[in-house]
């Protein structure tokens, strides 16, 4: 038994080490006492422009700049000059925030200029010209409110989200996430985890002098399993937050002339893709991104499924059927006029053409049909193909669409909105989703290590206890209570500089 104390000693011991690299990681672009500035407001000309100050010598700096200090919190019109040549550079806003109430956690100050290139390079250069300023590296003001204990990993994510959200979801779920919503979750779990942790050690400990309440591992028991009920609940979410975060893949797919280009060009309102008479004028693949109803969409054109002796055609039809595989909805656009004339036979014929497209079941459940051209057919027509294919339950979801005349347009893009909300969900319903595949293979560690926890809880409690310890390691790399450094590297490095 002193042995496996001490050797649980030596696994806290080495958590310290971690944390202290950790601290030491987040402080080796510089110095701790490196005072940083820069652009927090973006490259390019600009009406108004902000530069960023934060460390111990950035009240010397607007003292420098300034020729005095304005009241915390208090944006102060000032004469901005050289701190050596006093030459006016000029007039702004500055504002201070003292630490640690301040993004950072450290002293700041702001200078809101004017945002032309010769005024930002002059107020950059008087602020390097003073001693322990320098030029901040991307992401460091963010590191240094997480070395603060300002921001969370998860929430320093969902800043990074924020600044790179081009569609309203996307907003919606990096403020969520920014908020602290994911963070507290997995800070829920860690904690409950950590209680469990401790019964069974102290069950180790302590068991033998009789001092620990009978029953306590059958409550740690409950605990675990409900801990993995909610991890795995939390794990199937059909990746729906990861699909809002980077983008939902739609492929446009079909025969040769059904009018896929065509789709294309209409949807991104441009000439993104030749359109031609000639079959198999489209032979790679041609992406566009896109904002539908607030979602973000990767939308690919692809070459027109069928059999050629053309060798690049070929590797154009490969690539189409490898871009299905990989899509996260499907376009299927079947030509109108190509399909039987009996209205009865048209959904056995659209049940087979969906086989040859989309080779695998469950693709033919993500997809919409699109019957092209029906402009070239009469709308009595194409209302008795409509009751036909109501009837039957062998194909999918299937509007009419003229991308000559655009008629059914506005019906394609209710049908394919609602499918992008399901894909995504609704980021301010419900529990904040996964939005990072690093929180998912950081949580899937963690349910395989509470899996050895029931594994060995009757056979070896010292290596069941091992497993709780595993898992709530895991837990904390995600929120960044425990972590290598490679971990903070790969998530800071994401920023601009300024940020």
């Amino acid at each position: 038994m002193h042995f496996i104390r001490g050797w649980r000693r030596s696994a806290a011991a080495i958590t310290a080490i971690r944390s202290l690299s950790v601290k030491r990681f987040l402080c080796s672009i510089g110095s701790e006492d490196d005072t940083i500035f820069a652009v927090s407001s973006g490259q390019g000309r600009c009406g108004v422009a902000v530069v960023r100050v934060s460390g111990p010598a950035s009240a010397h700096a607007v003292r420098s700049l300034t020729r005095g200090f304005p009241a915390a919190r208090v944006a102060s019109l000032r004469s901005i000059t050289h701190p050596q040549t006093r030459e006016l550079l000029d007039r702004g806003l500055v504002l201070w925030f003292p630490g640690p109430g301040s993004f950072t956690g450290e002293d700041s100050a702001e200078f809101h200029i004017h945002g032309g290139p010769a005024v930002i390079s002059g107020v950059l250069q008087a602020l390097g010209s003073l001693p322990g300023l320098r030029p901040a590296e991307a992401g460091e003001f963010t590191r240094r409110a997480f070395g603060a204990g300002k921001l969370d990993l998860t929430e320093v994510e969902g800043l990074g989200d924020l600044i790179h959200a081009e569609t309203e979801a996307q907003r919606r779920q990096a403020l969520r996430q920014m908020a602290g919503d994911l963070g507290r979750i997995y800070q829920d779990w860690r904690v409950r985890l950590k209680r469990c942790l401790a019964h069974v050690e102290a069950f180790i400990d302590f068991s033998e002098d009789e001092l620990i309440e009978d029953g306590i591992l059958n409550d740690v028991d409950t605990a675990v399993r409900q801990l993995q009920t909610d991890m795995e609940n939390h794990l199937s979410d059909q990746r729906r937050g990861e699909r809002l975060r980077s983008g939902v893949q739609v492929v446009i797919a079909g025969s040769t002339n059904a009018g896929k280009s065509s789709l294309l060009n209409m949807l991104t309102q441009r000439p993104a893709a030749i359109v031609s008479a000639t079959a198999g004028t489209t032979r790679d693949v041609v992406e566009v991104p896109l904002d539908i109803g607030g979602y973000p969409v990767l939308l690919s054109d692809t070459a027109g499924l069928r059999d050629t002796t053309d060798s690049v055609e070929q590797e154009g039809v490969r690539r189409a059927r490898q871009r299905v595989e990989q899509a996260d909805l499907s376009l299927v656009v079947v030509d109108l006029t190509q399909v039987p004339s009996e209205p009865q036979l048209v959904p056995v014929f659209l049940s087979e053409h969906l086989k040859n497209i989309l080779e695998h079941s469950s693709h033919r459940q993500q997809c919409i049909l699109i019957l092209n051209k029906s402009d070239l057919s009469s709308a009595e027509h194409n209302r008795s193909i409509q009751a036909s294919l109501e009837r039957s339950d062998d194909v999918p979801a299937a509007c009419f669409l003229s991308c000559h005349t655009r008629d059914g347009l506005e019906d394609l893009l209710t049908l394919l909105q609602n499918r992008l909300k399901t894909l995504c969900g609704d980021p301010l319903i419900g529990s904040p989703s996964l939005t990072q595949t690093r929180h998912r293979t950081l949580l899937q560690k963690s349910v395989e290590a509470l899996h050895q926890y029931h594994q060995y809880r009757d056979v070896d409690l010292v290596l069941a206890a091992e497993g709780l310890r595993l898992g709530l390691s895991s837990l904390g790399r995600i929120t960044g209570r425990v972590g290598p450094e490679e971990i903070l590297d790969t998530i800071f490095k994401e920023f601009c500089i300024g940020k």
